[in-house]
């Protein structure tokens, strides 16, 4: 077999665009056919046919109260002070509401308005018009009308109607049947529950795309990851082919990369259509047509899997089935950073969102399509165009939810420095009677003050040592937030050290150790309180950040430090006992610090500040941050003063 090649985009065109062209690609008449089924089980389903009535409905006229039937000219002489008396059998009839309306009668007067004189006589003071509190024959239906026209989506009330009308079953267009094709040699089939290992990923992207297609109410099957053979994954294809699927989604394999073969695979089955979208995540999308079929080529990474399935398969799926492309609330929130972009691509930002305040905000999540997690704890999906160089922060951005816009009431938005102690309080946040949800994004400690200061969060994460005055965070509220009314409440004293391979070995005792520039060091970014701690302490040992191997190398989190450890890819960085522990690593300590969070006093009275401030008391959940290990609560829950420092 000869050397593959690797692929070469077309020219990127926007997503409507390559949308309307492969629409403009496919006979939907004949891709898809229509199918009989019970009207009672037709809800969510699209008619084919227009529906006629069969019956009418009522099928009689009938009592709409509870009263007596009566024959309305008998009754005009009845007047307020000389009431007309009436006979039971005679000059009325008794009548339920739903009864038929009794030969003879065509009014019927509510017994609330009728006065009783004996079981067989009544009295009333009102007279009754023709056809009063009567329901009609016909009056909803009619026999023989349009009761629904073509391509209508048939709601749970239309079966109400439906059946109503003697319409016992429906023709509607059949659903739409997928069978998603993963590829590639380091796939493993999750239903193996396999251990990966490196070079290897658990395939998922299938599942993702399956679950998003099942609430477009589509059929989807799914085989067993296809190695990066070509034969192998044309065979695969072309069997699907000939099965009665409406759309083949092949997932992995459309980039240019020498083993991306679903391009070569389209064009040997039929025609690509589309080849490179002007999208990010999502640019590697393809589409094409072949044996009449739409047949689709996803990303392999999920964020990049995930728009083209939401930005070109959806709309696509819901032309084939004659449905409406599924609509999203919108909000406008306010975004917390700066995001730049480059032009001519549309960028989808993950957002998680809250309400602060009488705003919406939005913090961006990271952008590399292959972080899954980002999907996971976005509450919304907002959008740079393509002719945007950008967007400034605190600029307001539409946004669309990926939740209900109530739930942003619930969402507790935390911003500033990482730590362990927020997944615990995150899930019994949501173990409470009223769950309520944390957000939160990594940006360091002086990010979290600069949040606060722009109003756009709940409550800042903050360890910040003033070596002047050996005192946490109050020096740098004085400095940063002159301004605003703070409470500063600990959530934790923790343990600060480098975190090494177990075994430590390269002997890392001190800092001192890193002065040779010997040993690998990974970083926190800028602003973190991680950071500064170690700036403090290279001060204090007259080392240069120069000397330092890896002092410019960043990471945002503590267990990103410590994963990084774990595989080799740094001798050891700072970090937080606990991060050391969760992976199986060896530590060295270096100092205790206070962890505390940061709270506009404003927002101490909200429901979520006041969730956090009673967890705070709460023995079991400090029996679980101590669990943790690297951690003390003698000063959780206590709301700091200036001076207090570890409390000692």
């Amino acid at each position: 077999m000869t050397a593959a090649k690797r692929n070469v985009y077309l020219k990127t065109i926007p997503l409507t665009a390559a949308v309307a062209k492969t629409q403009a690609a496919l006979d939907r008449n004949l891709l898809l056919r229509s199918e009989v089924v019970p009207t009672h089980e037709s809800a969510g389903r699209v008619l084919s046919e227009a529906v006629f009535a069969e019956y009418s409905s009522p099928t009689f006229h009938s009592a709409a109260m509870d009263g007596i039937a009566v024959t309305a000219k008998e009754t005009f002489s009845a007047r307020e002070g000389a009431p007309l008396r009436l006979t039971k059998g005679i000059s009325y009839v008794p009548v339920n509401t739903g009864n038929p309306l009794p030969e003879g009668r065509d009014a019927v007067i509510m017994i609330e308005n009728v006065i009783a004189v004996d079981d067989d006589t009544v009295e009333i003071e009102t007279p009754a018009f023709p056809w009063q509190h009567v329901r009609r024959i016909g009056e909803d239906i009619v026999a023989t009308e349009l009761l629904f026209p073509q391509n209508q989506q048939i709601s749970p009330y239309d079966i109400g109607a439906l059946l109503s009308a003697g319409i016992w079953e429906v023709r509607v267009w059949e659903k739409v049947r997928i069978c998603i094709i993963p590829t590639g040699d380091e796939v493993l089939d999750f239903e193996k529950r396999p251990e990966p290992k490196p070079g290897q990923v658990i395939e998922s992207n299938s599942q993702v795309l399956s679950a998003m297609a099942r609430n477009l109410d589509c059929i989807v099957d799914r085989i067993p990851p296809v190695p990066d053979v070509p034969e192998l994954l044309e065979k695969a294809v072309a069997a699907k082919l000939y099965e009665p699927y409406h759309l083949v989604i092949i997932c992995a394999g459309s980039s240019a990369g020498s083993k991306d073969f679903t391009r070569a695979t389209i064009e040997k089955l039929g025609k690509v259509v589309v080849h490179g979208v002007a999208a990010m995540p999502g640019k590697p999308s393809l589409l094409g047509v072949c044996n009449d079929k739409l047949v689709a080529g996803a990303p392999g990474y999920p964020v990049s899997a995930v728009v083209c399935f939401e930005e070109l398969l959806t709309p696509l799926i819901s032309w084939i089935s004659r449905k409406p492309v599924p609509a999203r609330p919108i909000v406008d929130a306010e975004l917390t950073r700066k995001m730049p972009s480059k032009l001519g691509v549309e960028e989808f930002l993950r957002l998680s969102i809250g309400k602060v305040g009488d705003k919406y905000v939005a913090t961006p999540l990271a952008r590399g399509a292959g972080c899954i997690t980002t999907m996971s704890r976005a509450q919304g999906v907002g959008r740079i165009p393509a002719q945007s160089e950008g967007i400034d922060q605190n600029s307001i951005v539409r946004t669309e939810l990926l939740v209900e816009e109530k739930r942003l009431d619930e969402v507790l938005v935390t911003i500033g420095s990482h730590d362990n102690t927020l997944d615990i309080l995150s899930d019994e946040l949501m173990g409470l009677d009223t769950p309520m949800r944390l957000a939160s994004s990594h940006v360091g400690s002086m990010g979290g003050i600069l949040a606060i200061k722009n109003g756009s969060c709940h409550m800042a994460g903050a360890h910040l040592f003033d070596p002047e005055t050996n005192d946490y965070n109050f020096p740098f509220i004085e400095k940063y937030l002159p301004d605003t009314e703070v409470t500063l409440v600990n959530l934790a004293i923790r343990h600060q050290g480098f975190i090494v391979p177990k075994g430590n070995p390269q002997h890392i005792q001190s800092i001192e150790d890193l002065a040779n520039g010997a040993i690998r060091f990974l970083n926190r970014q800028r602003g973190a309180g991680t950071r500064i701690l170690f700036d403090y302490h290279l001060k204090k040992a007259d080392i240069s950040p120069a000397s330092v191997t890896g002092y410019d190398k960043e990471e945002f989190t503590h267990m990103a430090v410590a994963v990084n450890v774990l595989t080799g890819a740094a001798d050891t960085g700072l970090g937080i006992y606990a991060a050391a522990k969760a992976l199986d690593l060896a530590f060295v300590p270096l100092a205790r610090e206070r962890y505390d969070l940061i709270i506009p006093t404003a927002y101490m009275k909200t429901p979520q500040v006041k969730a956090v401030l009673a967890l705070l008391q709460s023995p079991t959940f400090k029996a679980r941050i101590e669990a943790l290990g690297g951690y003390e609560t003698s000063l959780t829950g206590t709301i700091m003063e200036p001076g207090i420092g570890l409390g000692e």
